[in-house]
């Protein structure tokens, strides 16, 4: 028979004495220093503006001599003699000195200052600057458009603001300010918004005014597709217009031109409309596959083993990747995220 099993004797009871009390130190973070709203914000001139004399501005950079002679710097000559100088010119003070005076590295305003010194000033009115650097007065700027302009000599007019003195301060014919005055007069709203960024001639305008709304804004779509906002673009764009879509009777053609070849530019137009319209649908994603295609190509083609073998065995793939490699898409794309 089996034994039974003795039971196990109870355990000794050990006395469990508490850890000690230890104190817990709170920590308080550092308060930072609150910012004061009465700082005062750098800038980038000087607050007040200094009459430098001409004599004193040294250039920064050189001028073409080409640039004298062109219509730009005639408007701004024709400008500062009927209305002065507006915008002070931007300086930074030099280091050495002209006789007793002080001299001033010219930063902005190279043409204003030969367009002062052709019309005799002896002074300008000048903005010093803090940093020397001309990179903001080239670069961050927003250039006039044509339907800007538009706003502003009429806006000019309706103030009481002869046209003769419009037309001398803008260097223009009297003729051409109320041209531009009644710019967008007969222009459909989509198509002035689609040329309010645009620089045209007001001859473009006159052209654009011959044909329907709907038509107006498709030759639009079509000169900004082609970046060209010429007038012989436009009158081309008039002459391939059906008569349904035109304002009036369709306008005389040019010599050399025959009622034939414009039918035919009509259905060449047309075609080239739906081709555009397609390829506009797929044209950033397309782009897009050429760039990472030709980064591909590219780094197969610098391992030279495999290019000697792509040549000695593919010839024709050969040259077509080499034709990939030179083709410039990186700019294409930059536009496209812009």
């Amino acid at each position: 028979m089996a034994q039974a099993k003795r039971p196990l004797p109870p355990a000794p009871e050990v006395p469990v004495t508490p850890p000690p009390h230890r104190s817990i130190k709170h920590t308080q973070a550092p308060v930072a220093e609150p910012i004061s709203m009465t700082d005062p914000i750098k800038t980038g001139f000087s607050l007040e503006t200094l009459q430098v004399p001409i004599e004193s501005l040294l250039p920064t950079r050189a001028i073409h001599k080409g640039v004298l002679g062109s219509l730009k710097f005639k408007q701004i000559k024709d400008s500062l003699a009927e209305v002065g100088l507006i915008e002070p010119l931007s300086v930074i003070k030099a280091d050495k000195t002209q006789g007793s005076l002080p001299t001033y590295a010219l930063l902005d305003g190279h043409l204003r200052v030969l367009a002062l010194k052709d019309l005799g000033w002896s002074t300008a009115t000048c903005l010093l600057a803090s940093d020397d650097e001309s990179y903001t007065y080239n670069a961050r700027i927003n250039r006039l458009s044509t339907v800007q302009e538009h706003y502003m000599i009429k806006k000019a007019i309706e103030q009481g603001a002869p046209a003769e003195k419009i037309s001398r301060a803008l260097g223009i014919k009297v003729d051409e300010v109320k041209r531009r005055a009644t710019l967008l007069e007969g222009l459909c709203r989509e198509a002035i918004e689609l040329l309010k960024d645009q620089t045209f001639a007001s001859r473009v305008a006159v052209l654009l005014r011959r044909m329907k709304e709907t038509r107006q804004i498709e030759c639009v779509e079509l000169m900004i597709a082609a970046n060209n906002f010429s007038v012989s673009f436009c009158e081309a764009l008039v002459l391939a217009t059906p008569n349904a879509m035109l304002q009036e009777t369709k306008p005389k053609a040019k010599k050399g031109i025959t009622t034939e070849q414009i039918l035919r530019m009509e259905r060449e137009l047309a075609n080239v409309q739906g081709q555009y319209k397609l390829i506009e649908q797929s044209y950033g994603e397309d782009v897009l596959n050429l760039t990472v295609a030709k980064r591909y190509v590219g780094k197969l083609m610098e391992r030279d083993p495999i290019k000697r073998f792509i040549k000695r065995s593919a010839p024709e793939i050969f040259e077509q990747f080499e034709a990939v490699l030179a083709t410039a898409t990186e700019p294409a794309v930059v536009n496209l995220v812009r």
